[in-house]
């Protein structure tokens, strides 16, 4: 053996004294670890590590933290743009602006969440080490992740959409029902929202629907007021008719008068409503036919040898509101003697009898009137539309009518 050899192999009792060194028995008969020795047999896989005994996070799970927070500020964002979009939607609309728990107060809820539980993640005691699997960064802290934070806009955003509609469901009834003077529909009962989206503030219109219906069934009690206001002055005589000297008798009262007592005396006392000259219409009699002797009226127009009214010149029908009638001008050839004849209906169901097959020109017209303000005319040879589509909704003359596209 070299004398090198000799200087760098350890003496045979100085590594017994080491040893003996390194582990001192206890009281207990146990052996204590030196912490001079980490590097020694007793520093194998039984020994636990120092990131265990320190309370240290290990890098791989330092670095997640970086990554959840940078998808919890992805999700923020987009929650931002999809706020904003719905904001500017209901700007264009006119519509209620979503409530900001809706929009971008919940992606910051959400990003919180996210931010909250990462940090523990970071200063968590080494859950490897028990061999057990760590739980997950959302479930350790009780919060949503960030896939299901960005979904609450989404629901919220879905949510005022379908309030938006529903608003304007209700608006639109209740512009029928002031149209139509019917009881107004109730609040709340045109904005029912879609099962399972929750409606921000939707209580709030409930609060407010006595008010609501006061004002809706004060303007309908207006609406049918003026309405009857309407139709009384048309029936009044023009202002200062009756002041003055007696008024002079119209040429055409003697025909008129004439015309009445031979209706009367073929038909009934009750045939007639009211006789009247025009004077605004060149003095023009017009008599007013009560509708369950129409038929038999027309005929004697036509057939009687001292009246002969064999032209119909004008078939009209007309919607006053309160009623529906139709006037038929019509005209002798021979003696050029002109009358008008009034049949009034009810507005619920209006019905004439027609006069198709005693004059051929009400066919048509007879046509045009029931396609547009929906009087029906039985005894019509063929009564069917003649403008409108077979299958059109309603009539577009009547007053009451409305439209289902309100753009044609």
């Amino acid at each position: 053996m070299s004398d090198e050899f000799k200087k760098d192999s350890p003496e045979p009792g100085a590594a017994k004294e080491a040893e003996g060194a390194a582990v001192k028995p206890d009281g207990t008969g146990s052996a204590t670890p030196s912490a001079e020795l980490s590097g020694g047999p007793g520093s194998g896989a039984d020994r636990p590590s120092a990131d265990a005994q320190t309370g240290e996070a290990k890098p791989g799970a330092a670095g997640a933290a970086p990554l959840d927070a940078e998808a919890a500020a992805k999700a923020k964002a987009d929650a931002e743009a999809r706020e904003a979009r719905a904001i500017a939607r209901a700007l264009r609309k006119g519509t209620p602006l979503p409530t900001a728990s809706a929009g971008v107060g919940s992606a910051d809820a959400g990003g919180a969440a996210v931010s909250d539980a990462v940090a523990p993640a970071a200063g968590a005691p080494g859950g490897a080490v028990s061999g057990e699997g760590a739980p997950s960064v959302a479930a350790a802290s009780g919060e949503a992740t960030p896939g299901a934070a960005g979904a609450a806009p989404l629901e919220a955003e879905a949510a005022a959409k379908a309030k938006a509609d529903a608003e304007a469901r209700e608006a639109r009834a209740i512009a029928r029902a002031l149209r139509k003077g019917t009881p107004l529909p109730t609040a709340g009962s045109g904005a029912d929202a879609p099962s399972g989206a929750a409606v921000p503030g939707a209580a709030a219109p409930a609060a407010g629907s006595a008010p609501l219906d006061a004002e809706a069934e004060a303007k309908a009690k207006a609406a049918a007021e003026a309405r009857a206001a309407r139709a009384s002055a048309r029936g009044k005589k023009p202002e200062g008719e009756d002041d003055g000297a007696p008024k002079v008798p119209s040429p055409m009262q003697p025909r008129l008068d004439h015309l009445v007592k031979l209706i009367k005396e073929q038909i009934g006392e009750t045939a007639i409503e009211e006789a009247f000259i025009n004077e605004r219409d060149a003095h023009l009699p017009y008599i007013v036919v009560k509708n369950e002797h129409w038929a038999r009226v027309a005929l004697l127009l036509k057939q009687h040898c001292e009246l002969k009214l064999n032209y119909l010149r004008n078939v009209s029908g007309i919607d006053q509101e309160t009623h529906m009638e139709v006037a038929y001008h019509l005209l002798a050839i021979d003696t050029k003697y002109e009358v008008c004849v009034k049949v009034k209906t009810s507005r619920e169901t209006p019905s004439i009898a027609s006069v198709a097959l005693i004059w051929p020109t009400a066919n048509w017209n007879e046509r045009e009137i029931y396609d547009l303000l929906g009087i029906d005319f039985p005894g019509h040879p063929d009564l069917r539309r003649i403008m409108m589509s077979d299958d059109w909704v309603g009539h577009p003359l009547r007053k009451d009518y409305e439209a289902l596209d309100p753009e044609v």
